[in-house]
């Protein structure tokens, strides 16, 4: 007989209250004659932490996220200012373009520092009331930045999506900003760079790119490093 996720929560909740352990799924299971892994795939949502989970977690989480039902739901907005000073040169027509057209056409900006290339892509995002994301890259960052993983809140321990996980489910253009500071901790862009989206193994869901989304990188060198020292810290990128 195959257990629904509802009847598996609410059975374990009047047997061991909102919180359960690896040990009372077990028993759960031998009093119901199935498996452990199955059910605890089955309740993945409310998985708090190693061998915990918080049947409630849910519920808090609607009530935390959704507005009271006379109020009306307020969103983020993440179209970038326009900037009246701005003015439009080398390839903003270019990038605009590919904005414009909401495929996903990934884009490599290089350039000397300072030239307007982050400044480009925003105004450009501006224009077209295109939502952007900006991650700023360095060294240090890692999946857990980009992705996303678990954090605390009201004391339990929920996933929070990082931006890269936002701007696929948006529809949004991620920018990739100094792209060649990043080490091999970004290799979890790879699919997202081919435009598959990703796969979030720490909670079991597959993201798909939405609609709009598109990644755009910007770097002082092109891919190469910086073999002259003008741009330290700069990597070769594969």
């Amino acid at each position: 007989m195959s257990l629904s996720a509802d009847y598996i929560v609410t059975s374990l909740q009047e047997l061991y209250g909102e919180s359960v352990t690896g040990a009372d799924i077990r028993a759960w299971c031998a009093m119901n004659g199935t498996n452990y892994q199955t059910v605890t795939n089955k309740i993945v949502d409310y998985k708090v932490g190693r061998g915990k989970w918080n049947l409630t977690i849910q519920e808090k989480l609607e009530q935390t996220y959704q507005a009271p039902p006379a109020m009306p739901t307020v969103e983020q907005n993440l179209i970038p200012d326009k900037d009246d000073t701005f003015v439009k040169f080398g390839n903003f027509g270019d990038i605009k373009k590919i904005i414009h057209s909401r495929l996903f056409y990934p884009t490599f900006i290089t350039g000397l520092s300072g030239n307007g290339k982050t400044f480009s892509v925003e105004q450009a995002c501006s224009q077209l009331n295109r939502e952007l994301i900006r991650v700023n890259i360095t060294i240090e960052t890692d999946e857990d930045d980009l992705i996303g993983g678990f954090r605390l809140i009201d004391g339990n321990t929920v996933w929070h999506n990082g931006p890269v996980v936002e701007a696929l489910e948006r529809g949004a253009v991620l920018l990739l900003d100094e792209v060649d500071l990043a080490s091999n901790k970004i290799l979890c862009l790879q699919s997202i760079l081919e435009g598959k989206g990703v796969f979030l193994k720490k909670i079991g869901k597959f993201v798909k790119p939405a609609a709009g989304f598109n990644v755009i990188a910007t770097a002082n060198t092109k891919g190469k490093g910086s073999d002259d020292g003008r741009f330290i810290g700069t990597n070769v990128l594969k």
